[in-house]
């Protein structure tokens, strides 16, 4: 019997992100190399639209009852196909029953609060997915790295995002955290990318390159935050992101296992009406 995917990709005890790691493609079974790469990238975009079809039928299940939420957080350093990921999965999804939020820096009136207020006012309700592309943890990852985040601060929060989470799922929401895991050499090739291509020249952010700067930072950071932060009721999976093709089919499978598990059911009816004729 094969592994469930929520096992196989589930962070493991003390976490170390390593760039050889990201090239990982672990549900390739194309062992003898008998195909193409481009003919292995479509294989999994199909498999990927299949998976994705099904989520969409659990999902309407979700948005009929409307008494369960699911949350799916994905992070994951700059180009590591966080908008990517949201497009490939949610294409087939009744836009009425999702509600995604990107998160960047903090306003002023944002920082007048605690860090997670403004994260508490976009969590999904009831028959809701909520997607965040970035998330609370950006107000740990941050200021970590650029040293303004001690210690003792640091692990406060976590503790406040351990509390957090645990709360929302307390309250009905199923919680997903993806760290999309992207090499310093494939970031490399897609901010070039960018640069190369007009049509893309809005995506690229100056502040990138800082980041990249302190790749090795942002790469302990992140480990540590996953090892603070990882619980049966919030879990962190990591998942390898240098194929964008194979990182949405790895999703994929992590949504579809996490809403079968569920156990989601159609709303009962709210009166007997077997005797019900609609007139002409």
């Amino acid at each position: 019997m094969s592994t469930p995917m929520l096992e196989r990709f589930r962070a493991p005890k003390k976490l170390e992100l390593r760039d050889k790691d990201a090239g990982d493609t672990p549900l390739r079974d194309d062992k003898k190399g008998k195909l193409k790469n481009g003919e292995i990238k479509e294989r999994e975009r199909a498999l990927t639209v299949e998976l994705t079809g099904e989520i969409a039928k659990l999902q309407e299940k979700l948005y009929a009852a409307r008494d369960r939420k699911l949350l799916l957080i994905l992070q994951g350093m700059d180009t590591s196909g966080k908008d990517g990921t949201v497009r490939s999965l949610f294409a087939q999804i009744n836009p009425m029953g999702l509600h995604a939020t990107g998160f960047v820096a903090p306003t002023d009136k944002e920082k007048a609060h605690d860090f997670l207020w403004r994260v508490h006012a976009r969590v999904p309700g009831k028959g809701e997915i909520g997607i965040f592309n970035r998330s609370h943890y950006e107000d740990v990852l941050v200021p970590r790295v650029a040293g303004a985040l001690d210690d003792d601060a640091c692990e406060k929060r976590y503790a406040q995002i351990r509390d957090f989470e645990r709360m929302l799922a307390e309250t009905g929401t199923t919680i997903v955290k993806v760290f999309l895991h992207i090499s310093k050499d494939e970031q490399r090739e897609r901010l070039q990318a960018r640069l190369d291509d007009p049509e893309k020249h809005w995506k690229f952010d100056p502040a990138d390159l800082v980041a990249r700067d302190k790749w090795d930072n942002f790469q302990r950071t992140y480990a540590d935050l996953i090892n603070a932060t990882d619980a049966d009721v919030a879990p962190w999976y990591v998942v390898p992101a240098d194929s964008k093709t194979h990182r949405n089919l790895i999703i994929a499978h992590l949504l579809l296992e996490t809403m079968q598990g569920m156990k989601l059911e159609w709303p009962p009816l709210k009166a007997d009406l077997s005797k019900v004729k609609i007139d002409g």
